[in-house]
């Protein structure tokens, strides 16, 4: 699976690329929230803002959009004195292909993120003093939803994304707002 995604990784930046950075013009921004649901734990909600980018040397449609996104969990359980907190801090690169209708506009991605994730946890009654572990992954990602125009400016937007993180796989429900330039 490793190799599947060293493979990706670099098909991808070839692609992207392919393309001369001045051929590149910024189309968009995004700033979305998200609902997340991580392998093995509760929902929580995260943050993300994006940017798209289209070329003319490509097919009508593509889009690639280089994303931020971030999300903070934290619990506490006071009558045991424990706290936790995890995070998770993803600079992404998505390409997708938007398809051509009137009004609602279905569109369809993949791309490739790197996550900076990070646990800790304060329980002294258990010998747990502030520990905590930081970790950075590369996984794929697979994007689906619809933009929903509101004026030639603005869009609204619905979003599932799910990230094929090893042992953190996510999967995303967004809304958001988008900007046309």
């Amino acid at each position: 699976m490793r190799w599947i995604t060293r493979m990706s990784l670099v098909a991808l930046a070839g692609f992207v690329s392919a393309a001369p950075a001045h051929a590149l013009k910024l189309t968009a921004v995004d700033i979305m929230t998200s609902t997340i649901k991580q392998e093995n734990q509760s929902s929580f909600s995260g943050l993300a803002a994006r940017g798209r980018m289209t070329s003319p040397i490509f097919i009508q449609g593509i889009e690639f959009m280089p994303t931020i996104e971030y999300w903070r969990a934290a619990n506490s359980v006071d009558q045991f004195g424990i706290r936790t907190s995890r995070k998770d801090a993803t600079m992404v690169l998505d390409v997708r292909y938007a398809f051509k209708t009137s009004g609602t506009r279905p569109y369809i991605g993949m791309g490739y993120g790197l996550h900076f994730l990070s646990a800790s946890v304060d329980a002294p009654t258990y010998g747990l003093n502030n520990e905590s572990r930081a970790s950075t992954k590369g996984g794929l990602d697979a994007l689906g939803g619809l933009c929903f125009p509101l004026t030639q400016k603005i869009e609204n937007f619905i979003e599932l994304k799910y990230h094929h993180v090893p042992d953190y796989r996510q999967v995303k429900f967004s809304w958001g707002v988008s900007i046309n330039l």
